[in-house]
């Protein structure tokens, strides 16, 4: 039975079921990491999520293992025009060719990975993500990491499993601006999607 929320009152976050030592076929699956790019993560951007920094070498390494596996490497990048209503919502950000722009240098992307601008929140909506995953590399898993965990990980991640990928997060690799939204999406993916969440990107094999 459901319980009508009383304002003020405290919210008890349902028990999150993480999974230890997940595998998945290197050959059916791809990395996803989502805006990780100077306004979100670098000193001096103008939507920065404190916790993202912590994100960095995790997703570096993930990102190692996934290329040496043979996985294909997907990044999302916020991108904005003057005049979008996005900037009626949130302070300018991600203007198209800024410093903040552009995909952190630690995360560089490689010469073979693919970039997908996009000017909402979900990752499909209005790009290319869909054609390469599903009539290129034909993949059914995806590893979602980056920021922010609620907003821009979480929209990518609710569309992917509409379209039934297989969707892991490890928490370890994602960022949120509270604690609160962190447990959220966590929930949520958990929850709705087909798929996992793991503490550590650690906890993932590619075989």
């Amino acid at each position: 039975m459901s319980v009508p929320f009383v304002p003020g009152t405290t919210v008890e976050v349902p028990e999150i079921p993480y999974k230890k030592n997940v595998s998945l076929p290197a050959k059916k699956s791809a990395l996803i990491i989502v805006d990780m790019q100077n306004d979100f993560v670098k000193p001096g951007g103008t939507l920065v999520v404190d916790s993202a920094q912590a994100t960095i070498k995790n997703i570096q390494r993930l990102s190692s293992a996934a290329r040496s596996a043979g996985m294909p490497v997907v990044y999302t990048q916020d991108t904005h025009f003057e005049g979008d209503r996005e900037w009626t919502i949130w302070p300018e950000h991600c203007r198209n060719d800024s410093w903040g722009w552009q995909i952190i240098e630690e995360l560089a992307p490689q010469r073979d990975d693919l970039v997908c601008q996009k000017n909402r929140y979900d990752g499909f909506y209005g790009t290319w993500l869909e054609h390469f995953l599903t009539n290129v590399w034909h993949a059914e898993h995806l590893v979602i990491t980056g920021t922010v965990s609620s907003i821009c990980v979480l929209h990518t991640a609710a569309s992917a499993g509409l379209r039934w990928f297989d969707i892991t997060i490890p928490a370890d690799g994602v960022s949120a601006i509270t604690e609160f939204d962190q447990a959220m999406t966590l929930r949520q993916v958990s929850f709705l999607y087909t798929g996992s969440v793991v503490r550590s990107v650690d906890d993932l094999r590619f075989v």
